[in-house]
């Protein structure tokens, strides 16, 4: 009797918040596409446009982001009740470059996107970005005349989609959709095997493999002109669809793409949560942001854990756990701000991330020596910093590709988001 009376008030409570979907939107995609221009000390906001997108990929469920990660915060606000209906956490590729010494001598502008369900009434979207404290702080606004005829319903770039692996409804499925860039009309059919070993190569790793019933994997069929990727420094460009590039940043291996109307324009052809390119190259090299977008290449003999390695930053919000890499950045963490990232600490704040993970007898910072190899720790050195912020293991896949595995708090993290999504 009470597993039956359990199950109906589980059941109440998912029709409630079900009704909370269908109260304020329509199963449909609203994009805000704005500029985010400054330079390693000031930002500014202006808006560029709004799109009606015909899918959403998102929960139907989990409308209010409880975690809070990401640089930056948006928040659509119900104007009629003056009430937060939907919010997102995100970060950008403009909050890294203003880390990097160009950002310094330079202003510059880079075009960004926030996406929603479609609301039924008007709506303000609120702005926030982290201070040098790491508090949100409100830093724009937009009011949305969901009636307006301004708001643009064309397809720029319609490509037709494949299944790659479909579990079932996309509110309640991890939607992943993988774009293709450098793939000629001749190099559709190798996207094609190349999206199906993305996902036997998400599913032979864990926590992916014991979840893999949450995903659903789509691909678009969008051709380049060109084979690849530019290459700036050996004087390699090439025409290609979202235009990634080699050298982002002046660092050789991280390929990324300033053009995001394309990504968007392409990610719209089915319904996602999280959008991937794959780059047909053989080249080292790949990067990911939360919220924004993960990049690899294809076929590097490292592939498969760059796929993995990538969508543990764009999806669980993961921070890289290296420090004796070539970057790009300078001063990334500051050292008396507890970053958001669930992996990474600069004990300020240490109670809200691993610290009750710990053993007992583990101590604080913890030694990189034999004794401490396969524990959970604190270990110093992450975040590109040899000093001052710690991670959670001796080795872990945000650290290096020595292993298969990610540590018990990446795990973790991957986890809580899985659910977040698929719950």
């Amino acid at each position: 009797m009470k597993k039956l009376i359990a199950f109906v008030f589980l059941f109440v409570a998912a029709q409630a918040v079900f009704g909370q979907f269908d109260r304020y939107f329509m199963d449909k995609t609203l994009r805000l596409d704005y500029f985010h221009s400054g330079n390693n000390l000031s930002d500014e906001y202006f808006f560029d446009e709004l799109l009606c997108e015909p899918f959403w990929g998102g929960s139907k469920i989990n409308l209010i982001d409880t975690l809070k990660y990401g640089d930056y915060f948006f928040e659509v606000v119900d104007l009629k009740e003056n009430t937060v209906i939907y919010s997102r956490g995100y970060s950008t590729l403009f909050r890294e470059w203003q880390t990097t010494a160009e950002a310094k001598n330079t202003r510059k502008s880079f075009s960004e996107t926030v996406v929603f369900p479609y609301p039924k009434l008007n709506v303000r979207i609120d702005f926030y970005g982290r201070d040098k404290k790491g508090q949100l702080q409100k830093r724009f606004e937009y009011l949305v005349d969901v009636g307006s005829y301004f708001i643009k319903p064309e397809r720029r770039l319609e490509f037709p989609s494949f299944d790659v692996h479909i579990s079932g409804d996309p509110s309640n499925k991890v939607d992943i959709i993988i774009l293709p860039d450098g793939y000629t009309n001749s190099d559709l059919g190798l996207f094609i095997k190349d999206c199906n070993h993305f996902a036997a190569h998400l599913f032979s790793f864990e926590p992916y493999a014991q979840n893999r019933d949450k995903f659903n994997i789509r691909g678009v069929l969008a051709p380049s002109l060109q084979t690849g990727s530019d290459i700036p420094a050996d004087s390699i460009w090439v025409k290609t669809i979202v235009n990634t590039s080699f050298y982002t940043f002046d660092s050789e291996r991280y390929c990324m793409s300033y053009d995001n109307k394309s990504i968007r324009d392409l990610a719209a052809n089915a319904p996602y949560d999280q959008i991937y390119i794959l780059v047909n190259s053989s080249k080292y090299g790949g990067g990911a942001i939360y919220n924004h977008y993960s990049v690899s290449v294809n076929s590097n003999k490292q592939a498969a854990k760059i796929f993995i390695h990538e969508l543990g930053h764009g999806f669980a919000g993961l921070g890289d756990e290296y420090y004796n890499s070539e970057v790009a950045y300078s001063d990334f963490y500051s050292k008396d701000v507890e970053p958001w990232e669930p992996n990474l600490t600069t004990l300020v704040d240490f109670g809200s991330k691993w610290k009750a993970m710990l053993e007992k007898n583990v101590p604080v910072p913890t030694p990189a020596n034999e004794f401490y190899t396969n524990q959970l720790g604190v270990f110093e050195g992450g975040g590109y910093a040899a000093n001052d912020v710690y991670r959670p293991s001796v080795d872990c896949l945000m650290n290096t590709f020595n292993g298969d595995h990610f540590c018990k708090v990446c795990d973790r993290s991957i986890r809580q988001m899985i659910d977040f999504y698929a719950k």
